[in-house]
């Protein structure tokens, strides 16, 4: 089994990252970094069903269907994660936030890819995830304000998702 395991600190407090990571509106702007999608139906409430949409590539619809498994504001969520159409494993993402030298550690966690094919999309989107966690994520968590709210004069918009 393949699985991936990214944990990077940001020097924001727990809330903010929260926010950040679980706010339909704020979503779409540091996943577009990696390629990844905007929400539909989305809220951190245990049982909501949803979907990531994104740009359709060859051999990908670009719609990635989930459900809440398990929430713990501020501090866990939990989803399923399943490729359009049934295609691919059924997998977990798993967010962990803890209070770290006066910010936050956050823990993306995507497990239960099987196969060699799961081992390719395990690679690929440990890529795309790092790179959403590097830039797309920080550039988010600046442009906020401590209360977790887009500052004024904030230039962040979603990306076309096609």
């Amino acid at each position: 089994m393949s699985d991936i395991r990214i944990v990077r600190d940001y020097p924001h407090p727990p809330a903010k990252v929260w926010r950040a990571v679980t706010d339909p509106a704020l979503i779409p702007l540091w996943t577009a970094t990696g390629a990844g999608g905007r929400p539909e139906g989305f809220t951190p409430t245990v049982g909501t069903k949803f979907q990531l949409i994104a740009k359709p590539k060859p051999g990908w619809s670009g719609v990635v269907d989930c459900e809440v498994l398990e929430v713990n504001e501020p501090s866990l969520l939990r989803y399923s994660w399943i490729g359009g159409d049934g295609e691919g494993d059924l997998t977990e993402v798993v967010y962990r936030l803890e209070p770290h030298a006066g910010g936050t550690r956050f823990t993306y966690e995507h497990t239960g890819f099987t196969g060699v094919g799961g081992a390719f999309m395990a690679k690929l989107l440990g890529h795309v995830r790092r790179k959403m966690l590097d830039a797309g994520l920080p550039a988010v968590l600046n442009d906020l304000d401590d209360d977790g709210a887009p500052r004024p004069a904030s230039t962040l918009k979603p990306k076309s998702q096609g």
